[in-house]
């Protein structure tokens, strides 16, 4: 049990795996932003790159998710309980299955986005990639978190993140409801099945904002605890 690399990550810091996944689920919502460039120009070469890359990282983020869960015995020690810490690495592993969801569909479909909503749907996941950036910044607290009994500066800290991540969610949303609406304006000069699959796919770069939320009411529950 002393060789096994996530309970020494555990003995160097109860969050280090956790911290660790996450950061791998960024990066595999990250590779979009390529992708998309990618299905704007109609370059399926380059989309499916892109997608091989994102649906690897979903992987390894599900094997890391595994080896946390299977190596994690209840017994071991945490500042915090170990079904909310379980229960934590589940939503962070929800981002990761959302981008390879994405990629999945619009390569599958090879998708066209219509010229008149690519900016807005560009900032809609600028938008919702920075909100999971923000999760990430909230999560790596936790270890100066619990060196200061999770009270005092440290919980100030984490619960203003928690707030701009908020913030972020909101800002998506409303993205997301603009998007929709331009979307509208111009669905009558579209095939009626892409546009539904446009619409799935723009509902699901919002949820990458809402899981990265997710993440955020987790670390609330922390800290209420």
């Amino acid at each position: 049990m002393v060789n096994s690399p996530i309970l020494q990550m555990f003995a160097r810091s109860p969050f280090k795996p956790m911290q660790e996944h996450i950061v791998k689920a960024q990066a595999s919502a990250a590779e979009l932003i390529p992708f998309f460039e990618a299905v704007i120009a109609h370059d399926w070469d380059a989309a499916t790159a892109c997608q091989h890359r994102i649906a690897e990282l979903e992987n390894e983020a599900d094997d890391m998710k595994r080896d946390i869960r299977q190596r994690l015995p209840a017994s071991l020690f945490l500042p915090v309980p170990r079904t909310d810490l379980l229960d934590l690495l589940r939503m962070q592993d929800k981002i990761a299955n959302r981008a390879k969801d994405i990629a999945g569909l619009m390569l599958g479909r090879q998708m066209t986005v219509p010229e008149s909503i690519q900016p807005e749907l560009l900032n809609l996941l600028n938008t919702a990639l920075m909100a999971i950036e923000q999760a990430v910044l909230a999560l790596n607290e936790l270890d100066e978190l619990l060196n200061a009994g999770f009270r005092g500066h440290e919980v100030d800290i984490v619960e203003r993140l928690i707030t701009e991540l908020d913030q972020l969610e909101h800002k998506a949303d409303e993205h997301e409801r603009q998007l929709r609406s331009s979307l509208f304006a111009v669905e009558r000069e579209l095939y009626p099945i892409d546009v539904m699959f446009l619409y799935q796919i723009i509902q699901w770069v919002g949820d990458l904002a809402n899981r990265a939320q997710q993440v955020g009411n987790r670390l609330q529950l922390l800290l209420a605890r």
